[in-house]
């Protein structure tokens, strides 16, 4: 089977030889190559030119024998077009110079359109999936709402998410109305994607563990729902990815994605027992791990693989993305690793 073919059979829970494997960042700041991109271009061009973005993408299947692409780009990339004032900054990371605070603020967002507004996304997939030729899989992605309205409303990053959260208790009814325009944003963004050709999605929901399990299940599934039920008309799967989420994962199980991508602080297995087999797990290495030895390497990441067993259904990934420091030769030996010992594990 071609790599590309063992992510997508084990995104169905259909057997196949051996446990796929792509990384979360795994295009970045850790590989030489991107820093010598990103020499040339700020970050935001780096996304918005389909060439650039369809490099940067390539990179590390040029060294590593993942088995999916990740494109690159970020999940802000769709808030501008809303009305969204965003920009980069190095000691920041992004800035909103317009946070959303106000019904008012609410009311002039608009739902953009996504050929007009980020054409550019779906012309870098056309370039990626003309290089992979169907070798490998590639992956599209976005932001969740919470996510994206919470970057919206607290103007960057937060620690305890005051400001959002005081929209969405104090405010519903405008709270309502800004998810309601960052799904309809979504779903279109999303569309686009898996019309240029992307082989699966997945929906990063990185701030949705600030919440409590009632508030995830009454203010944020619904929304996440209504774009896994959009995309469902394309046949290809999708991943529904939330960090700090072992306090509701129950509530997992009615996500209404084809896999659910869990962190590091809760054991693969118990997650996957708890989200339910009928649908495909993913992670879940903490990403620190490979700042360790070889052999904690290879303990943890066997660990994993003989939680899930022979069980088809696991796409081997990090519980967050790499960092920006992590040494390549550890990226290879884990993706070297993870092939090897998957297979053993599946003959046995």
């Amino acid at each position: 089977m071609k790599p590309r073919d063992v992510f997508l059979a084990s995104l169905k829970i259909e057997e196949a030889p051996y446990t796929p494997i792509w990384l979360m960042r795994q295009a970045g700041r850790y590989l030489p190559e991107y820093r010598q991109v990103r020499g040339k271009y700020s970050f935001l061009e780096m996304c918005r030119l389909p060439e650039v973005a369809a490099e940067i993408t390539l990179q590390p299947l040029r060294r590593f024998e993942l088995d999916a692409a990740i494109l690159f780009s970020d999940i802000l990339i769709p808030l501008p077009p809303m009305g969204i004032n965003l920009d980069f900054y190095e000691s920041k990371g992004p800035v909103i110079e317009n946070p959303v605070r106000s019904t008012a603020d609410i009311e002039r967002l608009r739902v953009p359109d996504p050929y007009e507004d980020t054409g550019f996304v779906a012309e870098a997939i056309k370039l990626i999936k003309n290089e992979l030729k169907n070798e490998r899989a590639l992956i599209g992605f976005a932001g969740a709402p919470f996510t994206l309205a919470s970057y919206a409303v607290e103007g960057g990053h937060s620690k305890n998410y005051i400001k959002v959260k005081q929209l969405m208790w104090n405010e519903p009814e405008a709270f309502q109305t800004l998810m309601d325009k960052i799904t309809e944003t979504i779903i279109g963004y999303l569309s686009m994607q898996l019309e240029a050709g992307a082989d699966a999605v997945q929906l990063f929901d990185s701030w949705i563990g600030a919440l409590s399990p009632k508030d995830f299940e009454q203010l944020a599934l619904p929304f996440i729902n209504k774009i896994f039920k959009a995309l469902k008309k394309y046949g290809k799967p999708t991943i529904y990815f939330g960090t700090m989420t072992s306090g509701f994962l129950n509530l997992l199980a009615g996500v209404e994605s084809t896999a659910i991508g869990v962190d590091w602080r809760i054991n693969i297995g118990e997650a996957w027992n708890t989200v339910g087999h009928d649908k495909a797990i993913q992670g879940n290495l903490d990403p620190v791990v490979l700042y360790a030895e070889k052999e904690v390497i290879r303990a943890k990441a066997e660990d994993i693989l003989l939680q899930v067993g022979k069980r088809p259904g696991h796409i081997f990934n990090l519980g967050h993305g790499l960092t920006p420091e992590t040494p390549i030769d550890s990226v290879k030996f884990l993706v070297d690793f993870v092939h090897d010992r998957s297979s053993e594990i599946k003959k046995a």
